[in-house]
């Protein structure tokens, strides 16, 4: 089965990719439900893989992530503990992000475009030197939140 039209997500939160074995495009479900594909992707309704996102992530945890301008974390560098919907309201003079650094237990959510809009990608803790480490397309990066886990 890959072609899915509605989902309702009871606990926890979920990343699902239109391409089995967890590749292709990213989409991260939460706690609610999506009533047709629109709601959770937008293009079109394939699904083919998915898995839970931080199995033993604990709400309330002190959640850090630093985003860097360059590859191999050079460059500018700014620091999030809070979703951010618009990079460049923080004072990031770029539209893109090379290399991030996540800390903690938490996980990320990090979207092309400004307000959490456009292609979506899922970082979990740990270092990610290029763009190419959370499987993106490109280094485009405008906004990003954090999951919050229900687990």
């Amino acid at each position: 089965m890959n072609r899915v039209n509605s989902i309702r997500v009871e606990s926890g939160a979920w990343v699902c990719f239109d391409h089995p074995d967890f590749r292709g495009q990213q989409f991260i479900l939460e706690h609610g439900d999506y009533p047709d594909f629109l709601r959770w992707n937008g293009h079109n309704d394939h699904m083919a893989s998915c898995r839970p996102v931080g199995m033993g992530m604990q709400h309330g945890e002190n959640y850090r992530l630093e985003i860097f301008e360059g590859c191999n974390f050079t460059g500018q560098c700014l620091e999030f503990q809070d979703d951010c919907p618009c990079l460049p309201s923080q004072g990031w003079s770029k539209n893109c992000v090379n290399a991030i650094k996540v800390y903690g237990d938490g996980a990320w959510v990090l979207y092309e475009e400004p307000n959490y809009r456009g292609r979506m990608y899922l970082v979990e803790r740990g270092d990610f030197r290029s763009f190419s480490d959370w499987e993106a397309h490109s280094a485009r990066i405008q906004s990003l939140r954090r999951v919050v886990n229900f687990f």
